[in-house]
């Protein structure tokens, strides 16, 4: 059963709590004032929060112990309360599930590489995209999330790979679940938290974010307007607009030309290159003549591929190509001189591709195990 793209958000079922991550130093200082405390506290919680990543009031010593409830009830809330987590590849790679204020269920997933740790973060409850492939589209959208549920996903996983010993957290990748793009206010919100200098954001590099789209080409351009040289991934997964309607069901808004027009505007704009993420299905876009013609398009831009081995969803009928099927389209690919790689799946021992450990943990209705599924064409990184 398919499901309708989603475009509009769905009515919130009771309004997000209050969180610092929502508003700026001044609006702290003016939610201080109401409970009886200095402005100068908003500057020590930001520090704690963004800086030290603590998101508990109780925990952060330089307040005095007798505030520390009334400052966490109305500055730091759970917001993201741990339902699920899962490790594997010797604990490098580690997966979240989180309930919301409203019982919505997100996932995010820390991944430890030699030379960096990353956070792969949601933006959405659910998506609205309708891709029939993927988990998470097939779920449909429960809600956009807001500033602070995305930026407390960064603020865990820093604090979680801290404490893990998987070193500092440097890249955060928004391939999580939902179309970034189309919660654009508050993803821009995060963004320029997250790249903040301390204590007014995370301090992270820009150039070590990347923003995942299926393609929402108003709101690339509103991206390439925002001076943050983020990278921008296109989920294409299909070069030719009879194929991509299907399975990337935005496309019959936005056609292929159009979106690839849009991705290079925005790498003459930032100068950065573009990523384009393409999921190897089999007998469906793994043809030779569709490599040559996705190469044909992407030949001399400033573009990269990832070609993501799918993850196949249970009852799906989607299966990914076989590895020599998949080394035939790179080399096709690289002989038409576009850079390509095969991106390394993680999360071999967990529920790892986006939607699939919060499916399962809907459908036990408890934290328990479930089948394990390797991460997918949402949930890892080149």
């Amino acid at each position: 059963m398919s499901v309708a793209l989603t475009l509009t958000e769905p009515r919130p079922r009771k309004a997000a709590p209050r969180h610092l991550a929502d508003l700026d130093l001044a609006g702290c200082q003016s939610v201080l004032a109401e409970i009886g405390q200095p402005a100068f506290r908003a500057k020590q919680l930001r520090q704690q929060y963004f800086g030290r990543h603590v998101g508990d009031a109780s925990l952060m010593t330089d307040l005095p112990a007798a505030s520390r409830g009334a400052i966490g009830e109305a500055l730091l809330p759970q917001l993201l309360s741990p339902i699920r987590v899962d490790s594997c590849d010797d604990g490098k790679t580690v997966k979240a599930v989180w309930r919301l204020y409203d019982g919505a269920l997100v996932e995010s997933v820390i991944m430890a590489y030699p030379d960096r740790v990353t956070a792969c973060v949601s933006s959405q409850a659910g998506c609205g995209m309708a891709c029939p492939f993927c988990a998470t589209g097939q779920g449909g959208l429960d809600r956009n999330l807001t500033t602070a549920e995305i930026v407390d996903q960064v603020v865990a996983a820093a604090r979680i790979a801290e404490e893990r010993g998987l070193g500092r957290l440097s890249n955060i990748v928004f391939m999580g679940m939902g179309e970034p793009l189309a919660n654009w206010a508050r993803l821009k919100s995060a963004l320029h938290l997250i790249t903040g200098p301390v204590p007014d954001g995370i301090g992270l590099s820009a150039r070590n974010i990347t923003v995942s789209t299926v393609g929402l080409v108003p709101a690339i351009k509103k991206l390439s307007e925002e001076g943050l040289p983020v990278t921008l991934a296109v989920s294409l997964h299909a070069p030719d607009d009879e194929l991509r309607d299907e399975l990337v069901p935005i496309n019959t808004r936005w056609k292929v030309a159009e979106v690839l027009d849009a991705a290079w505007e925005y790498a003459r704009v930032t100068k950065r290159r573009v990523s384009i993420e393409y999921a190897m299905i089999r007998d469906v876009n793994d043809q030779p003549w569709r490599a040559d013609l996705l190469g044909k398009l992407l030949a001399g831009k400033l573009v990269h591929v990832n070609l993501i081995p799918l993850n196949p969803t249970p009852g799906s009928r989607w299966d990914a190509s076989p590895k020599p099927v998949e080394a035939e389209f790179v080399r096709r690919l690289r002989a038409a001189g576009v850079s390509t790689t095969v991106r390394d799946t993680r999360g071999q021992e967990i529920d790892g591709a986006c939607g699939q450990l919060a499916a399962s943990v809907r459908e036990a209705g408890t934290p328990g195990r479930a089948g394990a599924k390797p991460l997918g064409a949402s949930g890892a990184e080149d």
